[in-house]
């Protein structure tokens, strides 16, 4: 089955087992686009009764979850040199993973510490990675799975808010239309959301530092 079919059985066969086991591939080291799977979901939620909204984003952000504790896990067990060895390798290469990828992903993870594991899950370039820098740092794993349950739960979000606004305001019809749509506006709607984050924290840590005096 080429990637094409692939997609096209998964946005004919959605439903809240299909939406966590392809999170949680697309949270991994196997490359697949997250708009494949929730926008086209929420916008299935809000068409028919098959599915509902707050619950592709519950499974969703499930698989997630799932699949960033596997990268986590194997990058804590196997050690920097085994991962950088795979990042090197063609299958590294085909999984769409390099050096550079991973050397930004620890840059990330350094600069931002362990909240970049929330921060990071909106950021297309550093989201299914950075759970990599978190495992080989040794981070706590319930520390991690925190972070990471509200960061995916954010993307999450985003991606089912962009469902429903195709379903309320255009007229697609199929699963695949909403999925070539959502792909166009994905990642300026979570650097949207990252930049409000960003904003937030920021007014609370300037909150908390006048408080303090």
């Amino acid at each position: 089955m080429d990637t094409a079919e692939l997609f096209k059985w998964v946005l004919e066969n959605l439903d809240y087992w299909v939406v966590t086991l392809f999170m949680a591939i697309e949270s991994s080291f196997i490359p697949f686009p997250s708009e494949v799977v929730v926008p086209p979901a929420a916008w299935k939620a809000m068409a028919d009764d098959s599915l509902n909204i707050v619950l592709v984003v519950f499974f969703a952000t499930l698989g997630a979850d799932a699949g960033a504790l596997i990268n986590y896990y194997l990058a804590k067990w196997l050690g920097r040199p085994i991962i950088y060895r795979f990042a090197d390798s063609r299958v590294g290469h085909m999984c769409l993973i390099d050096r550079a990828k991973v050397e930004h992903a620890e840059s990330y993870f350094r600069e931002h510490g362990a909240a970049s594991t929330f921060f990071g899950r909106l950021v297309p370039a550093v989201r299914q990675l950075i759970s990599i820098p978190a495992g080989l740092a040794g981070m706590r794993v319930d520390k991690f799975l925190l972070y990471t349950t509200l960061g995916a739960g954010a993307w999450n979000s985003v991606l089912a808010l962009l469902g429903y606004l195709i379903y309320r305001f255009t007229d697609l019809k199929t699963t695949e239309d909403v999925y070539l749509l959502a792909s166009r506006y994905s990642h300026e709607l979570g650097y949207a959301i990252l930049a409000i984050a960003l904003l937030v924290v920021g007014v609370l840590i300037y909150k908390g530092s006048k408080t303090n005096k």
